[in-house]
């Protein structure tokens, strides 16, 4: 497959350094960078595994002709005759209810390719403005460096008071003209400009019949997660930093991992502040915070009498709060230190055991050493998320309920033969799923992650 990564590498290059030489430019001429070896890398950079979009197409139909159709795509793309098709819309189950969906997005292959062009173009330069506080979807970053920040920082202030949000539905009520001005400040081709607003305009197909959402970012876009960014880093990130910091009268920090994000404060009178001002914030741009899920939780270090059972539990002189799937509370070291630890939050963990026993129960009749590879699959992945330093219980508590789910469908296979808690543990010695394991080590935090340049 031809494909010159060194040359769209050295082209993204040049955009970041002059991306942080000038800070303030607007970039009028990007689209010309983009030729057939810029829509082959971006292929390459495509999922091709996920479902067909509106037309139907598959990777395998398309790669075809790959190279005629990247032609006609980049002929389309750049004289102004591409029309963004709608996305296909599916419902997913919505954390563990049944009742709750969850709509998502399917754009078409060719939708998708050339997504991926333009976001290769705007990365290098929003990668030089980003502020440190973000982590969400962006190069060499992640959740887990966001949760070691925090740990950092929360350590640092002794715990404080934290700020726990919950924008509602934010990514269907992103308001397009404001995310349009604010492209701007760095964008200004025409070209760029004009595809991404046939994005923001593209229907949504559900049930035969397409509807045109005035708000949200495109549904399953790949640039979907940059727009975002884009957006509260003005609305949030550089106001917080500029605005809201300058003013405070001690320490205080943000961590945003896309639209999660928690504020801390060493004060509570700062706390209080700024939870007042900030629905008005979001507010300001078309964005409501829910008023259930956000709220100010005295985070202070435990007293050195207090009760370590009493903070694990938020009834002691500290409460807890969730981020990125784990809850964050203050328990004690080995060496007898009062220390924030995480834990899997019950949210996400009953999510989990749902999901695996929905598998368990569709599944319940393919052959044992098929679902043993699939379960291992799935312990292996929990691990690798959950499986932190001092989370070991929950992780060994999934195992447990896991082995629970396999033998309760294993069961009703055959109901004239029970399967007994003797015979299940005889098939986990010749079919055995993986032990829980800590994958990731005690916090360790790295001011400089990369350089902002490097792509």
């Amino acid at each position: 497959m031809r494909c010159n990564s060194i040359e769209v590498s050295t082209k993204q290059q040049r955009i970041a350094t002059l991306a942080k030489q000038s800070p303030d430019m607007a970039f009028t001429s990007l689209a010309y960078l983009v030729d057939l070896d810029w829509l082959f890398e971006a292929y390459h950079q495509t999922r091709k595994t996920g479902a067909a979009g509106v037309d139907n197409v598959t990777a395998a139909e398309y790669e075809q002709d790959l190279e005629g159709n990247l032609q006609r795509l980049l002929e389309r793309a750049k004289s102004g005759s591409y029309r963004a098709p709608p996305v296909r819309r599916v419902y997913i189950p919505k954390g563990t209810s049944t009742d709750e969906v969850r709509p998502i997005g399917i754009p078409t292959l060719e939708d998708k390719i050339l997504q991926r062009a333009v976001v290769m173009l705007l990365d290098p330069i929003y990668e030089q403005d980003f502020l440190d506080c973000s982590y969400g979807f962006r190069r060499q970053r992640s959740a887990h460096q966001a949760l070691e920040s925090l740990w950092k920082q929360t350590m640092d202030i002794k715990g404080g008071w934290i700020l726990e949000v919950d924008i509602r539905k934010f990514f269907d009520h992103l308001d397009h003209k404001f995310l349009r001005n604010f492209i701007q400040h760095r964008v200004n081709d025409g070209v760029l400009k004009k595809l991404i607003n046939k994005w923001l305009k593209a229907g949504v197909m559900e049930d035969g019949n397409v509807s045109f959402p005035e708000s949200g970012s495109p549904q399953g876009g790949v640039i979907s997660p940059l727009l975002s960014n884009v957006f509260l880093h003005y609305v949030l990130d550089v106001w917080f930093e500029e605005v809201v910091k300058p003013r405070l009268g001690s320490d205080a920090f943000l961590i945003r991992f896309a639209d999660d994000f928690a504020i801390g404060f060493r004060s509570e009178r700062d706390a209080r502040r700024v939870m007042e001002v900030l629905p008005k914030r979001f507010e300001k741009y078309g964005l409501t915070l829910h008023p259930e899920k956000t709220r100010l939780v005295c985070f202070e270090r435990p007293s050195s009498s207090a009760d370590e059972n009493d903070s694990n539990s938020g009834k002691g002189t500290s409460g807890t709060f969730d981020l990125l799937g784990f809850t964050h509370y203050w328990g004690k070291s080995r060496q007898g230190n009062w220390v924030v630890k995480r834990k899997t939050s019950s949210s996400r963990f009953t999510r989990a055991i749902t999901k695996v026993a929905q598998w368990c129960r569709l599944n319940r009749h393919l052959p044992v050493s098929e679902q043993q590879l699939k379960l291992r699959q799935k312990l292996h992945g929990h691990y690798a998320y959950f499986g932190i330093r001092g989370n070991y219980a929950a992780i060994a508590r999934f195992k447990f309920e896991v082995h629970r789910r396999w033998h309760k469908w294993l069961n009703r296979r055959n109901r004239q033969r029970e399967l007994t808690w003797d015979k299940f543990n005889a098939l986990l010695k010749r079919y055995p799923l993986p032990a829980a394991r800590i994958v990731r080590p005690r916090p360790i935090f790295r001011p400089k992650l990369y350089s902002k340049t490097v792509f």
